[in-house]
């Protein structure tokens, strides 16, 4: 059987698969040449990330496709619904990436509040000959301990985020879980862990009242933030968004830090995806990654086991 791995998989799922016998293809195909690829090859299994879009016409002129699988939670580039009306196996790796994209959240916090992504911009300009300009510029930092971190979307993500903000003393708020769980356990090194509550709200409470949010929703039809929403935030809001281009309306986002009313926003994800707004790109209040959040070395391979063994798990069932 051969595999597609289009968007890369790791050694070790790799290494799951092919021990198993499986022809891996460790390549990645234009999107013009992905179904003549994959019919002349004989492709039975499709593995993808965010980069490949695997939508009806794909589905219906690759006929030898028997599994597609997502490495990642979000599967909004594959048409779901419709590759397993026509029997397909659509599987992917919801908590694989959990962690690394909780810990860029606060990277980014940490890095916002104390102006780092300023500061490294401008240090290698200016720092030799305006040092005591720059550091009095940067030196209005503020702590993440005693603030209100509210999480918009309370799944695997966001609960790992919440994880982080108890350990950073934060008071954490969130939306409705999708698990109907509102807890979160948080596990240390010698063995020992906690199980503490979070405090779980309505959409426009968290938004009114957190001091900064952090979104960990699907792809949406329509701006989850938007001016209207801005308008109810605290003075000196930020905001952080590692979830799906769309879901902020960056327009809104910049017209609500020129008045003031947010203070910074980081971004990871970006409506005009793989081709950010320059205006987006050239604002100094915005901290900035290029989809990196379940790009860790760790995720990677736990992505890569996870799918080869769920491919493993849908050959045995079929």
């Amino acid at each position: 059987m051969k595999i597609l791995a289009n968007d890369r998989i790791s050694k070790k799922g790799i290494d799951i698969l092919e021990k198993a016998g499986f022809d891996v293809h460790c390549v990645h195909v234009a999107p013009q040449q992905l179904e003549n690829y994959i019919n002349q090859n004989q492709i039975e299994v499709l593995l993808v990330r965010s980069a490949t879009k695997v939508r009806k016409a794909l589905i219906d002129n690759c006929p030898s496709l028997r599994i597609i699988g997502r490495g990642g939670i979000g599967m909004d580039n594959i048409d779901v619904a419709y590759a397993r009306k026509k029997g397909l196996s659509v599987i992917n790796t919801p908590g694989a990436s959990s962690i690394s994209v909780a810990e860029l959240v606060f990277a980014h916090l940490f890095g916002a509040t104390r102006f780092l992504h300023e500061a490294n911009r401008n240090m290698p300009l200016e720092g030799d000959l305006h040092f005591n300009t720059l550091k009095k510029n940067y030196s209005g930092g503020r702590e993440l301990r005693g603030k209100t971190l509210g999480i918009i979307g309370f799944g695997k993500i966001g609960k790992e985020v919440a994880k982080i903000a108890f350990g950073c003393g934060m008071h954490v708020i969130a939306t409705p879980p999708e698990d109907d769980n509102a807890s979160v356990t948080l596990s240390f090194h010698n063995g020992q862990h906690i199980t503490l509550d979070v405090d779980i709200k309505d959409k426009e409470q968290v938004i009114a009242q957190s001091d900064y949010l952090s979104l960990h929703v699907p792809a949406q039809s329509r701006y989850l933030i938007d001016s209207k929403e801005i308008a109810m935030m605290k003075d000196g809001v930020g905001i952080v968004n590692t979830a799906r281009g769309g879901v902020i309306n960056e327009s809104a986002l910049l017209e609500g830090i020129e008045s003031g009313k947010v203070a910074f926003a980081a971004l990871d994800v970006f409506e005009k995806e793989p081709t950010p707004a320059i205006s987006v790109l050239m604002n100094p209040k915005i901290s900035l990654s290029p989809h990196i959040g379940g790009a860790t070395l760790e995720a990677q391979d736990r992505i890569g086991i996870a799918l080869a063994n769920q491919v493993l798990a849908s050959l045995k069932k079929a």
